[in-house]
């Protein structure tokens, strides 16, 4: 009799075996599939099918819920040992069953699994999608510097952003670049950040926030370079003295002249209604 010696096989048959598919008679699979399409109804049997084999209508995967498949996803990645091979594999296994690559659902799984600080496993899905060509987005490459950096592996963080990202400053979003200062800044590597925000300076980039010129100008400072520090606290002064309108008050202040417009509207046409009746 066969056995099932690996646990991990063992607990996905008896979930799946829990699964109610009517009308539906798994016998015997052909080949394996990398992407999950119906089979066609009128397969040839073979001589090498049993002769009660039933083509099944459609896969049991796809009579799982997204919610329990997200589920077994996490609770599997969590209890997988600290091995590349074991997480590629499982996570090959599991977007086997999908006819699209389920980016949204491991978005989600990402964001559950750093809540957990678990930044090792993150780096492993996040390079796992990366290798498969999904997920190139600056969402995800900020994603992946994070982990890295959480995960104690900063010089790979520091490739990764001139391999990546550093290459195009000049539509970099401030928000990612403002993580990599922090990460330069928090691991005392003070040539790269000031080498970072002298590359921002080259395509006239601004920082809005006062916190990103605090840091560089305190890495000036400590590298001994005085003169450049003044000039930036200086330049971005502004930044110190003035509050500067929130978002908040912007669209409050927005509202207040559409208020203001509405109400001088209303008293012109109570003006000339006035003129009117004076006419008369």
């Amino acid at each position: 009799m066969w056995r099932l010696r690996s646990p991990r096989i063992s607990s996905l048959v008896v979930r799946l075996s829990q699964i109610k598919v009517s009308d539906v008679q798994v016998m015997h699979h052909r080949r394996c599939h990398t992407q999950v399409a119906p089979p066609p109804s009128n397969l040839p049997q073979t001589h090498c099918d049993p002769p009660d084999t039933v083509v099944p209508s459609n896969y049991v995967g796809e009579n799982v819920s997204r919610k329990d498949k997200n589920k077994y996803l996490y609770t599997t990645l969590l209890e997988l040992n600290d091995s590349k091979e074991a997480v590629y594999g499982a996570l090959d296994a599991w977007v086997a069953w999908e006819q699209n690559f389920p980016i949204a659902s491991l978005k989600t799984i990402l964001n559950a699994l750093e809540k957990e600080q678990q930044w090792h496993r993150v780096v492993q899905v996040i390079k796992w999608m990366l290798s498969k060509g999904q997920g190139m987005t600056m969402g995800t490459y900020g994603q992946l510097i994070r982990a890295l950096d959480m995960d104690h592996r900063v010089e790979e963080a520091h490739k990764f952003w001139e391999m990546k990202i550093g290459t195009d400053l000049h539509s970099v979003p401030w928000q990612l670049c403002h993580l990599m200062i922090s990460v330069y800044y928090r691991n005392n590597m003070l040539e790269d950040l000031v080498k970072l925000y002298k590359g921002l300076e080259a395509f006239d980039r601004k920082p809005r926030d006062k916190s990103v010129i605090q840091k560089v100008a305190n890495a000036y400072e400590m590298l001994g370079m005085v003169q450049e520090k003044e000039r930036v606290l200086e330049k971005y002064s502004h930044l110190f003295t003035e509050e500067g309108p929130t978002k908040r008050h912007g669209r409050n202040s927005t509202k207040a002249k559409k208020h203001i417009f509405l109400a001088s509207e209303k008293w012109q046409q109570k003006q000339s209604t006035e003129a009117s009746s004076e006419e008369k």
